[in-house]
C-alpha cells in the first residue's frame, strides 16, 4: 500500500545519486589540496558537494518518514495484540 508521506523514500529507492566510494575517496584527497586546484575545479567540486548534500538530506528525510511509519505500524499491532490478551 502506498503512503504519500513516504514519497521521498520511494524516490530514493528508485534513484540513488550518491557518490561512489571512488568519488568520495578522490574528493577526500582533493579537499586536502584546495590551494593547488584552479577555480573551475573548485566550482566542479562545490557543485558535486551541493548535489551530494541535497541527495543525502532527502535520503535522511525519506528514511525518517519510513521509520515513523514502521513505528506506527508496530504500535498499532501491539495495541491490537494487547487488547486481545488484556495487556498480558
Amino acid at each position: 500500500m502506498f503512503h504519500p508521506q513516504l514519497e521521498v523514500f520511494y524516490a530514493y529507492l528508485e534513484k540513488n545519486d550518491n557518490m561512489t566510494n571512488e568519488e568520495f575517496e578522490k574528493m577526500s584527497g582533493d579537499i586536502n589540496d584546495l590551494k593547488n586546484h584552479p577555480n573551475n575545479k573548485l566550482i566542479e567540486m562545490m557543485d558535486l558537494l551541493t548535489t551530494e548534500f541535497e541527495s543525502t538530506k532527502n535520503n535522511i528525510i525519506g528514511l525518517t518518514l519510513y521509520l515513523d511509519k514502521i513505528e506506527e505500524f508496530y504500535n498499532k499491532s501491539l495495541d491490537e495484540y494487547q487488547s486481545r490478551t488484556n495487556g498480558r
